[in-house]
């Protein structure tokens, strides 16, 4: 017979992730202090939205909201807190952050899971660089808190209190995998899907777009060079990947969007925030046309938002997550050894 697998609340194993459960307690503790320290107002975001986010990759778990009268409305558990900050963002609040779960379907790895905790951030009226300083001071408030001088993951080491390295993408795509990305854009943005097929050094799909080369691209060349050192800010993403971010001011071709990186992997994810629901609107419909294409579902537009949108005030944000990020502080290798109570 074969041994019984050692389940993560059998008490051996509890007293091995204690202590990484430890440290992550520390570290959110010191995380809200150092919000609470700037001012910033702590919310909690419903989870249950009507819809998960509208992103093309992105999948949400769906349930039903069943009223008195027995009729029942599609609700998802979200992907992130987004879509509700900016909502208390045009009823007027101005530093927040949410620090809470969120739920995304078809991720499970070493380094995601189908239930993890996000913390998110908002400054009203500050440009999208103070949010990455922010990213940066928090990723070493959380080193420090754990007491560690180097990040290690995979072989791969990241000093988190070393200069950061700046790198726009498209000059981490001419380092790392030799493609002038920007040179596969149009001066109004638009992708040139065929100029990056004959660039790429990655092979694609014949009915691949521009973007999934991209991705490609970024996953096997790019990412694994980032963050090895010290942390990396990655920014200035193609319009193409804005999401829900605001085209530069420097460059109509890139837009207000960074990641930050440590040891290749990536910790954070902000944008300095798009406020045009017409645009908005037009960015979702395509990711749910391409989600059609290839997943055969699209998600419900939350009109609430676009309607938040319009009277949003200039601001920027980001998302991070802290179960990779307490990985990395804590010498974990999965972020499942720092989760409480992991999914089954």
């Amino acid at each position: 017979m074969a041994p019984a697998v050692s389940r993560w609340f059998s008490p051996g194993r509890h007293a091995d992730r204690r202590p990484l459960l430890m440290a992550r307690n520390r570290i959110t503790a010191a995380i809200r202090a150092w919000f609470a320290d700037r001012d910033f107002v702590e919310v909690d975001c419903a989870a249950l939205a009507v819809s998960p986010g509208n992103e093309a990759h992105l999948h949400g778990f769906a349930t039903a909201l069943i009223q008195p009268d027995g009729s029942r409305l599609a609700r998802y558990l979200h992907t992130s807190p987004e879509f509700a900050c900016k909502k208390l963002l045009a009823a007027g609040e101005t530093q927040i952050f949410n620090l809470g779960h969120v739920w995304r379907n078809r991720e499970r790895t070493p380094l995601h899971a189908p239930e993890f905790t996000m913390l998110e951030w908002y400054r009203g009226g500050e440009a999208y660089g103070a949010v990455i300083e922010d990213a940066l001071a928090l990723v070493r408030l959380a080193a420090e808190t754990a007491g560690t001088e180097l990040f290690r993951w995979r072989g791969r080491e990241a000093a988190p209190f070393a200069a950061a390295e700046w790198l726009t993408v498209n000059d981490a795509f001419k380092k790392t995998a030799g493609v002038d990305l920007l040179a596969t854009v149009a001066a109004d943005g638009t992708p040139d899907r065929e100029a990056l097929a004959r660039a790429s050094p990655v092979a694609f799909g014949k009915d691949e777009s521009w973007s999934d080369i991209f991705s490609r691209i970024l996953v096997e060349r790019v990412e694994p060079q980032l963050g090895n050192g010290r942390l990396t800010v990655l920014y200035d993403y193609p319009v193409a990947e804005a999401a829900l971010a605001r085209v530069s001011g420097h460059d109509p071709r890139v837009a207000e969007r960074f990641e930050l990186y440590a040891c290749g992997v990536e910790l954070a994810n902000g944008f300095g925030e798009l406020t045009d629901p017409a645009e908005q609107l037009r960015r979702f419909l395509a990711e749910m046309d391409i989600k059609q294409q290839v997943y055969g579902e699209r998600y419900p537009i939350d009109e609430d938002l676009l309607e938040a949108l319009a009277i949003m005030p200039p601001a920027a944000g980001v998302a991070l997550g802290l179960d990779r990020l307490v990985m990395l502080a804590a010498g974990a290798t999965s972020i499942d050894q720092v989760q409480w109570t992991p999914v089954p």
